[in-house]
């Protein structure tokens, strides 16, 4: 049975005035004008778009959706206010559990809760909130006693966030106490958000200090929501058909808990440089295995002095493996913050992909953000350079890193074309394929069709209320546009204003998500 999908606009590179697209059996096979397609296929279904927008769908590379969805169904500390706000929504949250996420102590003006407030708050029950970069958290004494390994490992405090290998105790103790059924109704709930929001696939960043096997084996087995792919962030290997062991594995921490492996030391508290957990000759063993096994490996890397590690590790790799091997598996490197262009240069030779998060810089960019309070403005104003990443010739994936950030696609374009630093940021078009086509390329799709809608791909798209489309200049600088078909270029939604409306998610031609 054929459908066919007439009266919007549809954002195919073969034919940027196309109104219409033909579906078979969950292929694209033909898009152009209304009165051609129903010439064409007279006895297709036939559905009115009504003016409305269609797209592919998006692709988010990095997620971690337990996590996620125990945002959207447990406690929301993303715009807690205040250390008293925190400590009131812990004290009027219903259940044995407390889990939240979210808070950020940059945007308060008082400090961070003791752990004898967090305890008064709690009540006797166990707590366990994270920080925004799930890189440090608080958590009560009730916990605490589960996880009493906490008490003489690194990154403890007697009274303040954990970090390190402390908050990972706390936190496999804290993931231990959810209910199956509880964490599996959070699965269900972040992936159902994620079509709502034109995302037909996602990234799972899985790994022992994030998740668990059960967690992954449950979330691969969901059939009915969008297409995931698997990463274990762990060296050693599992019994489950991941992609690679990838993702988190952590080469270091994160800036806002000061645990990124910077080679200076940090501006707001020049005792630390931060916390770097491989070295080189690892970096390279887990690249060499990876290659050898026909996988995917990689890294979550931040500071400049893990990447300065990473970089080493990949040369080693290479040295052993050849390039041509190396670069044929696409590495994968998570967040990718704080590079140089020789060595965005140096690891686009070794094929690798930059699995990066535009609203990192959005959140906590520019002068005034939480990486200039870190590390100075100058320093704090050069990071996530897409520009440069993309010159060098990197594969630029976009995520969310969800629950850091939320599943947005649209800001995420945004924040990667408006970047806070002048000449960071890359173009709506190429923001747009990052999100779309580089998520699949990600993954080790790369057929030239997935991503796209042109005949021969997967009916895999979106379809959206967007108001005013625009052809975007390819200078991210240039804010004047053109609407003009002849342009040859397929057209996006306004980035100004409001963003547009999901109506549909559909993946392989099946319609997984519609608006009501």
């Amino acid at each position: 049975m054929t459908t066919l999908l007439v009266g919007g606009r549809v954002h195919t590179p073969a034919s940027p005035d196309a109104t219409a697209m033909a579906v078979t059996d969950g292929v694209v096979v033909w898009v152009g004008q209304d009165a051609v397609g129903r010439a064409l296929h007279p006895d297709a279904e036939v559905v009115d778009l009504d003016g409305a927008f269609v797209a592919p769908a998006f692709v988010d590379a990095h997620v971690h959706a337990t996590s996620a969805g125990l945002l959207l169904t447990g406690l929301d500390l993303t715009d807690c206010p205040s250390p008293q706000a925190l400590l009131d929504a812990v004290r009027t949250f219903d259940g044995p559990l407390v889990w939240g996420h979210g808070w950020d102590e940059t945007r308060w003006s008082g400090r961070v809760p003791t752990r004898t407030e967090l305890d008064a708050a709690a009540g006797g029950r166990v707590v366990y909130l994270s920080r925004v970069d799930v890189h440090s958290a608080l958590a009560s004494t009730a916990l605490l006693d589960r996880a009493p390994g906490a008490r003489t490992a690194d990154g403890w405090s007697e009274d303040g966030p954990l970090t390190r290998a402390a908050h990972h105790y706390a936190r496999a103790v804290a993931k231990d106490a959810i209910p199956v059924d509880q964490r599996r109704a959070a699965q269900r709930a972040f992936l159902d958000h994620a079509l709502s929001r034109g995302v037909a696939a996602v990234h799972e960043c899985a790994g022992p200090e994030i998740s668990s096997v059960a967690d992954l084996a449950d979330l691969l087995a969901i059939t009915d929501g969008p297409r995931v792919t698997g990463y274990w962030g762990d060296r050693a290997r599992i019994a489950l058909p991941v992609a690679g062991y990838a993702g988190d594995l952590f080469v270091d921490g994160a800036l806002g808990s000061r645990t990124a492996a910077l080679c200076a030391p940090y501006a707001d508290d020049p005792a630390t440089s931060g916390a770097r957990y491989l070295d080189a000759d690892t970096i390279a063993d887990h690249l060499v295995a990876c290659t050898e096994a026909g996988l995917q490996a990689g890294f979550h890397v931040i500071g400049d002095a893990a990447v300065a590690e990473v970089v080493t590790g990949f040369e080693r790799a290479a040295a052993k493996v050849g390039t041509p091997a190396l670069a044929a598996r696409r590495h994968r490197l998570e967040h990718l913050e704080m590079i140089t262009a020789g060595q965005a240069a140096t690891l686009a030779s070794y094929g690798v992909v930059a699995s990066v998060q535009p609203l990192f810089d959005h959140e906590w960019g520019g002068p005034d953000g939480m990486y200039a309070q870190r590390l100075g403005v100058d320093r704090g104003t050069a990071l996530n350079p897409f520009s440069r990443l993309a010159a060098a010739g990197l594969i630029l994936a976009f995520g969310s890193d969800a629950p850091v950030t939320p599943v947005d696609p649209w800001a995420t374009i945004r924040a990667a074309v408006h970047h806070r630093t002048e000449g960071h940021g890359i173009s709506a078009r190429a923001a747009f394929t990052a999100h779309t086509r580089g998520g699949w390329r990600a993954a080790g799709v790369d057929d030239g069709l997935t991503g796209t809608l042109r005949p021969g791909a997967s009916a895999t798209y979106a379809v959206w209320e967007a108001g005013e489309l625009e052809v975007a200049a390819p200078d991210a600088r240039v804010q004047r546009w053109s609407t003009d078909p002849r342009s040859g270029v397929a057209p996006l939604p306004a980035l100004a204003g409001p963003a547009p409306k999901c109506l549909r998610t559909v993946l392989d031609g099946r319609t997984l998500w519609a608006a009501t």
